[in-house]
């Protein structure tokens, strides 16, 4: 007999895991998600000028073809395409999933309010009261809220990814962005984009560093000798010689990449306390690069006096009411604190508990979610950036589509009661 999995949420963790378990298992799958499957975040409100800071021959959904989304683009494996395009590309993806496998697929639009494992199984409770029975739930909801900014200014915007809420603000006065990474970037391009712009768009963060830049041209990637690092000032050290010997850091920090999830965890929590303290923002800057169109629009934009970014606390911020907008592009917050309604039932109520440092759930190696009593649900399941912290390298398309593999293989048939043996 069939069973059916679950999958909560229909962004690029959901469609990929989808896509594994129709492709690679014999399962039903019901997916539970209110908008259209493939957006999400990162790809339903993108506009056409926020490009992908990945190249196009790094983005296919499948592992065994990575040209997949090259091909389907008609682009140069080492172009940088419209995240909108990456959207309906995902879209293509699940539709083509569920087409090859008549009858086993079947699509709620709805929101989950509630998931109950049990056992045997679980529900996922919809928010009109509907519980809907499953072997095995996925969740594939995305990461933590963005940081929460405490600001009094009567024109605070919190997620500027809502439709729409930045097109109605006035040219002629500033807008101050609390962050000044990727979103602040994304954010900035918005708000220039239509060329009336007079007044600056300002970026503040505690320390002012923007992503770096990708190069036109690929280097080869160049793991530094890491066999020997037994601390984090010893990868750093590493990491450091062989960029001068590479003469380039960017092949570097793209050689590290297979090994990332490795060296955090052989990381002491002091360690990785450490980097999240010192090293973090650095470190992202580094390896979540902008593609070379954004950069160059970026330094046009500075060059302009059209953009300005700045060091410093954003809560003492001097004449902080001249801004037009505060507009909220700090990175993910912290669990509990930036849990949505779903993810935080399940930490209220003990099915789940804050992974190393807060910064996603606790999961076990094979990413079954982890109560608070420590046991690891064997029928709850948890894929893409909430597992960061017991992983690190989990918020990007490769890292994810290993997973959805991964995970897909774990629920084949008989797989189960080998591992139990």
């Amino acid at each position: 007999m069939r069973r059916t999995v679950a999958v909560v949420g229909g962004g690029c963790s959901g469609v990929l895991v989808t896509r594994e378990l129709l492709e690679n298992g014999a399962d039903d799958v019901l997916l539970v998600e209110p908008g259209e499957p493939g957006g999400g975040v990162a790809y339903g409100p993108a506009r056409p000028w926020h490009l992908l800071n990945s190249r196009a021959g790094a983005m296919s959904a499948d592992p065994d073809d990575p040209g997949h989304f090259a091909r389907w683009s008609g682009a140069a494996p080492g172009e940088f395409r419209p995240r909108r395009e990456y959207g309906r590309y995902l879209r293509t993806v699940f539709d083509d999933a569920l087409a090859a496998h008549p009858g086993r697929a079947d699509v709620r639009r709805a929101r989950a309010a509630r998931v109950l494992p049990g056992p045997d199984g679980g529900a996922v409770v919809l928010d009109d009261g509907t519980a809907l029975r499953a072997d095995h739930i996925v969740l594939a909801t995305g990461g933590p809220a963005v940081a929460r900014q405490r600001l009094g200014h009567p024109h605070y915007i919190d997620d500027p990814w809502r439709p729409d809420v930045l097109d109605d603000l006035p040219p002629d006065r500033p807008v101050l962005l609390v962050g000044t990474g990727l979103t602040a970037v994304d954010v900035a391009l918005t708000l220039t984009a239509d060329g009336r712009r007079t007044a600056p768009v300002v970026a503040v963060s505690r320390r002012g560093l923007l992503p770096l830049t990708h190069t036109v041209d690929a280097a080869p990637p160049a793991a530094p000798a890491l066999d020997d690092c037994a601390t984090l000032r010893d990868v750093v050290r590493a990491v450091r010689a062989a960029a001068v010997e590479a003469g380039d850091w960017r092949p570097v920090v793209d050689g590290m990449r297979p090994y990332l999830d490795r060296l955090w965890t052989a990381l002491t929590a002091d360690d990785q306390d450490a980097f999240l303290r010192h090293l973090a923002r650095t470190w992202e800057c580094h390896r979540h690069r902008m593609a070379p169109q954004v950069a160059a629009r970026v330094v046009a934009l500075r060059e302009a006096g059209l953009l300005e970014i700045r060091r410093g606390g954003v809560a003492a911020w001097p004449g902080l009411a001249d801004y037009a907008a505060v507009v909220n592009c700090a990175g993910p917050g912290r669990l509990p604190g930036s849990a949505g309604p779903l993810v935080g039932g399940l930490l209220q109520s003990g099915l789940a508990t804050p992974g190393p440092h807060h910064l996603g759930l606790a999961v076990d190696p094979r990413g079954r979610v982890v109560a608070a009593d420590g046991r690891a649900h064997d029928r709850l399941w948890l894929i893409g950036p909430l597992r960061r912290g017991t992983q690190w390298e989990t918020t990007a398309v490769p890292e994810i589509r290993a997973q959805a593999r991964s995970l897909a293989t774990d629920l084949r048939p008989g797989r189960e009661l080998a591992r139990a043996a």
